[in-house]
């Protein structure tokens, strides 16, 4: 059966640019997205990051909805505990009235930032958690027909039924979106510890719902393609010297690719790089259309959404359509 693909975009600020230069590659990113034919364009929330420059995730989704026509945009997510509900009803209630049968809207939990921004962002850290699943059923509530015995309604948003998924690295996560009757989309591309377990609770306890009637799973990968595989790791420096500076407690811009990562680069960095991005598809189309075969048979994903943050855009956009090309194949 055909996998569907798509691209979760960060809107990455690269070391040497700006905010202003990372959303214009958010646009260009998605034209190219919908060309190559993938499914859907995915903005992710993070807050007080030097590197990530889609924290109002809404905005920039209008930002890429008026730069295309047909491929599906969408959060990947938005972490419902930063919010009220309310609020985010009618922001994408906003967006589905501009950009009509092409919103999506992925869910999390996490703070998406550190503590001392989540706080800054209004959020109760545990009680906003507790709450997560009474969170998603109201939401679903305001994208439904109003209530005769409710006051509260959302405008834009009642009648829109947006489409929802539940993101997660986790069984809990998991074990929410099964007896929510949602779509449920791993992140297998930052946290693979539990990809298979999770899959599995995911598709065991599945309860069909009204917006969907069996499982259906998307996996989160980090790709870069390129014309040959040492070019490509050579891209993939960035991403693991992102990774590298995370684990050290350090918030910076988007790292300038180097050509020998081992200069600065420990052991300890080396071993939680192999477990992080074990699911890592890099290299040239031969390596990563093999790489993609492997990964999508052993893990029987029903979707794929890939994760390309590199720090050169015209190498992005090569990347881009590349991983089209092989996925376009392998279906």
């Amino acid at each position: 059966m055909p996998i569907p693909y798509s691209l979760l975009d960060l809107a990455p600020i690269s070391e040497g640019s700006g905010v202003k230069d990372a959303l214009e590659n958010s646009r260009k990113l998605a034209v190219q997205a919908e060309r190559d034919g993938y499914e859907r364009v995915w903005l992710a929330e993070h807050h007080g990051m030097r590197g990530v420059a889609s924290s109002a995730t809404s905005v920039v989704l209008s930002h890429i909805g008026h730069a295309t026509s047909t491929i599906k945009i969408g959060a990947g997510g938005i972490m419902l505990p930063n919010h009220s509900p309310l609020v985010i009803a009618e922001q994408f209630g906003t967006l589905a009235a501009l950009f009509p049968e092409r919103i999506e809207l992925g869910l999390g939990r996490a703070p998406g930032t550190d503590m001392a921004t989540a706080r800054a962002l209004r959020r109760n850290l545990q009680s906003d958690v507790d709450n997560y699943p009474q969170d998603i059923r109201e939401l679903q509530s305001y994208f439904d027909a109003p209530s005769e015995t409710s006051p509260i309604m959302a405008i834009p948003g009642q009648n829109t039924h947006i489409p929802l998924w539940l993101l997660g690295s986790s069984l809990y996560s998991a074990q929410v979106a099964a007896k929510m009757g949602l779509p449920y989309s791993f992140a297998s591309h930052f946290a693979p510890e539990h990809l298979f377990d999770a899959i599995s609770v995911y598709r065991n306890l599945f309860t069909p719902s009204v917006q969907c009637a069996e499982p259906k799973v998307m996996a989160g990968v980090m790709v870069v393609v390129a014309d040959t595989d040492d070019e490509a790791e050579y891209w993939f420096t960035s991403v693991k010297q992102q990774f590298m500076n995370m684990r050290r407690g350090l918030n910076k811009p988007f790292a300038k690719p180097v050509r020998d990562l081992s200069q600065i680069c420990t052991a300890e960095d080396e071993f939680m790089l192999a477990n992080v991005l074990r699911y890592a598809l890099v290299g040239s189309k031969n390596t990563v259309a093999e790489r993609l075969e492997q990964f999508a048979s052993s893990t029987t994903i029903d979707e794929i959404i890939v994760s390309m943050p590199i720090f050169d855009i015209d190498a992005r956009l090569k990347s881009v359509n590349l991983f089209a090309d092989i996925a376009a194949k392998a279906n």
